[in-house]
Formats: C-alpha cells, sequence, structure tokens
C-alpha cells in the first residue's frame, strides 16, 4: 500500500508521544529527528524534509501545544496540517475550456503510463458526460498507436491517427475534427524517451506551440522516487507544465514523489493511478492522502466510490429486503460483487481508520475468503440460494465438492448468513415505537453475537 513504510514509522513516533501526560522541548526534538528520518528513507528530497521538519517544529514548540492536556493529538493536527500543506492544500480541477475543445497534452519519459492513462482520463471525462478524443502523436514507439486504439476501444472513446505523420500536423488536425464532430475534449498522447533529450522537448514545443494545449500533464512513475521528482522539474522548466499525473501510487510503500513533486516544481497532482485497470485513477485530494499516510483513512474517497459503482435501484431493492427480514444468499452474492468493483480488498482497508495497519498477508487473505464465499454460492441451485434452511449435509457436500472447499468452508458461509439476518431482524422492526427504542434484550444479544464470522 501506498506510504506504508512512512505510516508505520509516523505511527511509532506518535506512539511515544501519546505516553508523556506533558510534552517538553526534548521530547518534541526527539520526535522530530524520528520523523526526519522517516520522511528521508520514504525518498522525500533532503530539502523538502529539512523546510517540512522545520515548519513542524515551529508550531509543535507553541505554548498551546506544550501546555495541553492532549499534545501528541495537537502534534498530530500539525503534521496532517503540514502534510496536506505539503501536497497541495486541496484538490486542483482540470479547466474546461467555456468554448469547446478542452485540449490536454500528455506528457513524460517512457514507460511513465502516458498512453493508460491518457486512456484513463478519457474514461473519467466520459463518466462526467463529456466526449473525449484520444490522438496518437507517439509516432515512435512500436505499437503505441495500435495501443493508444485498444485502450481506447475498452473505454468506448474514439481515437484520431494519421500514421507516421508528423505530431505537430497531427495535434492540430485532431483539435480541427474535434470540433468537427462534437468532442470538447482533445486527449494528446505525445511520445516519451527513455531520459529527457532536446529532440523530445523540441517536440513538445512545437505542438504547444502551434495547438496551446489548455493543459498539459506530466504522467510520472511513484516507484521512481527522485528520479520523477527530477523529471517534473525538468518538464516544467523546459515546457511549463500545469500538473502532474503521479502513478503507480498503490505499489509504491515509499510514497516520496507524492511529498516532493509540488514543493520541487509549485505544480499541483491533479490525479492519482492507483491500480492497472482502466477505472483506477482518482483526483488526487491532499487532505485525504494526509489522512491515509497517518492512518486516519480516506472516508470521503470511500463513500464518492460506493457512490459511483453501486446500483441505486438495486439498493432501493435490497433496503426493502432489510426492512422486511428477506435478505437471502442471493442478496450477499450481489453485495459482494458490488463491494469488489470498488476495488482490490486492501485498497479499501487503506481508505478506513486504522486500516492501514492490516498486513498484506491479511488483506490477501480476506480477498480470498470474498472469492471462496462467491464460489461456494455460485455452486447452489436457485432454490438453495433463497432458502438456505434446505441445505442439508447432502446438498453441502455437493456444494463443496462443486465449489473446490470443504463442508466446514460451507458451514462457515451459512452462519455468516445466520449472524447478518440475527442483526437485520434486530434493526428491522415495524412500528414507530420500535424506531425509537431498542428492541428489549438487543445489547445483550449484539454482545453475545459472533461478529467475527461477518464478512464484511
Amino acid at each position: 500500500m501506498a506510504f506504508e513504510g512512512l505510516s508505520e514509522k509516523l505511527d511509532q513516533v506518535f506512539k511515544k508521544l501519546k505516553t508523556k501526560g506533558k510534552v517538553r522541548e526534548s521530547d518534541i526534538k526527539e520526535s522530530m529527528r524520528e520523523l526526519r528520518l522517516a520522511l528521508l528513507e520514504a525518498d522525500v528530497s533532503y530539502k523538502v524534509a529539512k523546510e517540512f521538519i522545520a515548519f513542524v517544529t515551529e508550531r509543535a514548540m507553541g505554548a498551546e501545544v506544550l501546555e495541553s492536556l492532549t499534545p501528541a493529538q495537537q502534534i498530530i493536527k500539525i503534521v496532517n496540517d503540514g502534510l496536506t500543506e505539503l501536497m497541495g492544500s486541496e484538490n486542483a480541477k482540470i479547466h474546461f475550456k467555456s468554448k469547446p475543445p478542452t485540449i490536454i497534452m500528455m506528457c513524460g519519459l517512457q514507460g511513465s503510463g502516458k498512453t493508460t492513462h491518457a486512456a484513463k482520463l478519457a474514461r473519467l471525462f466520459k463518466s462526467e458526460g463529456r466526449r473525449p478524443l484520444l490522438v496518437a502523436c507517439d509516432i515512435y514507439r512500436p505499437a503505441a498507436i495500435d495501443q493508444l486504439k485498444v485502450v481506447g476501444d475498452k473505454v468506448n472513446a474514439p481515437v484520431f491517427e494519421m500514421g507516421k505523420e508528423n505530431p505537430v500536423v497531427i495535434a492540430k488536425k485532431a483539435a480541427l475534427h474535434a470540433r468537427d464532430y462534437g468532442n470538447d475534449v482533445v486527449i494528446l498522447d505525445t511520445a516519451g524517451r527513455l531520459h529527457i533529450d532536446e529532440e523530445l522537448m523540441g517536440e513538445l514545443k512545437n505542438i504547444k506551440s502551434e495547438v496551446k494545449p489548455d493543459e498539459i500533464l506530466l504522467v510520472v512513475d511513484a516507484m521512481t522516487g527522485q528520479d520523477a521528482v527530477n523529471a517534473a522539474k525538468s518538464f516544467d522548466d523546459a515546457l511549463g507544465i500545469d500538473g502532474v499525473i503521479i502513478t503507480k501510487l498503490d505499489g509504491d510503500t515509499r510514497g516520496g514523489a507524492a511529498l516532493s513533486v509540488k514543493a520541487v516544481t509549485g505544480k499541483p497532482i491533479k490525479f492519482a493511478g492507483i491500480g492497472e485497470k482502466l477505472d483506477a485513477l482518482e483526483p488526487f485530494y491532499p487532505d485525504r492522502m494526509a489522512s491515509r499516510i497517518l492512518g486516519m483513512g480516506d472516508v470521503l474517497t470511500l463513500i464518492e466510490k460506493a457512490q459511483t459503482n453501486f446500483d441505486e435501484r438495486k439498493a432501493e431493492i435490497m433496503a426493502e429486503k432489510l426492512r422486511h427480514n428477506s435478505f437471502d444468499l442471493n442478496d450477499l452474492l450481489e453485495q459482494m460483487r458490488q463491494v469488489r468493483k470498488m476495488g482490490s480488498f486492501s485498497s479499501l482497508l487503506d481508505m478506513l481508520p486504522g486500516g492501514a495497519k492490516v498486513s498484506d498477508e491479511e488483506a490477501e487473505y480476506g480477498e480470498k475468503q470474498l472469492r471462496v464465499m462467491e464460489n461456494i454460492i455460485g455452486s447452489m441451485t436457485k432454490k438453495e440460494r433463497e432458502k438456505p434452511d434446505i441445505i442439508n449435509p447432502s446438498r453441502k457436500r455437493r456444494i463443496a465438492a462443486g465449489s473446490g472447499t470443504r463442508v466446514e468452508d460451507v458451514n462457515r458461509l451459512l452462519k455468516q448468513l445466520r449472524e447478518m439476518q440475527k442483526m437485520m431482524k434486530m434493526f428491522g422492526g415495524k412500528g414507530r415505537k420500535n424506531k425509537r427504542r431498542l428492541p428489549p434484550g438487543m445489547l445483550r444479544d449484539l454482545n453475545n453475537m459472533d461478529m467475527s464470522n461477518l464478512p464484511f
């Protein structure tokens, strides 16, 4: 998970502070030393780490912290504010022109993920009701045009290409094509290089001069650490970028590039790539990322994912079933599938307070258990899913054999369903009286219930 190493180190620093009733200056200095080391180990640039520590130290030495009854919480808030400021304070949005098309030029080194993220952007814009056009301006890399066509087809976005024609000519004609055919966003997929050179920059400058893009987005690979930051500075100095898309943030356990790029270039991170799938792109919110780093989760993003992925009509039907206590295995299967649409088990845990402390092995086990449960339900007949009570020992053996699991796994799933039904029955109540107060014995029953068996 992103920032895993830094989160663990910060957690250790704050644990020490929380054990102290009062915090002295010496305690703060020791914590700041540990915090600086944690930032450097996370591959944050030395200058950025030094300035950040100075910012936190100055505020932590204030009377409101030293004399506070909860100094550790005050310092955590200061660090949270500092991290948010470091990454740009607020979400930097794409500025769309009132008179379309808005032209976005993607640039970056070869292998950073420009082509894939051009398609991810197109998919995101389509979900907002826009009509993006992908443009193949990379005429050098073998199969670059074909790759753009493939990913464009997957996100149902048209691709404009002119073979090996001059990229400047392609970009100009694509802008005219967009005006004629009603595309309100043009995304230029430009060529990359293994390293920055004059030829690359010259071509990008020519495209910028002739087409005048409204946004120039640099795609950088978080896994390359400070090399990504250096590349961002070089592109900004030569071209003048408007923002950054940082990729592979889900796989970078250090995260130094994300913490350094805004401070070094002055340009915000606008989007973060959080996986290989074409829907794995999200707007970058500095305050939410700071919360994740500090282990406080990111519930707002989780809610947004749920709103995007959950079918409103199905949700209403499910709510009605819950009210009438008619929740069955078909409903449980549907809920699991809806949850899986939101992303991997580990990425969802990362957004929950304290979820970052769950190990990769535990997250992987949770993912595996969901798949096992899906397989078991998939091996049942329609009648068995609707009326689980008819599942006797012989049926359990058949279901286990069909799903490649054990009878014990089938029993566990059925127990989980019963526990969920029991909870829903307690909360379900009919009539106004039950809505105002808890049913008799409910607290006792909840305390005695085996919550560890619930699947979510």
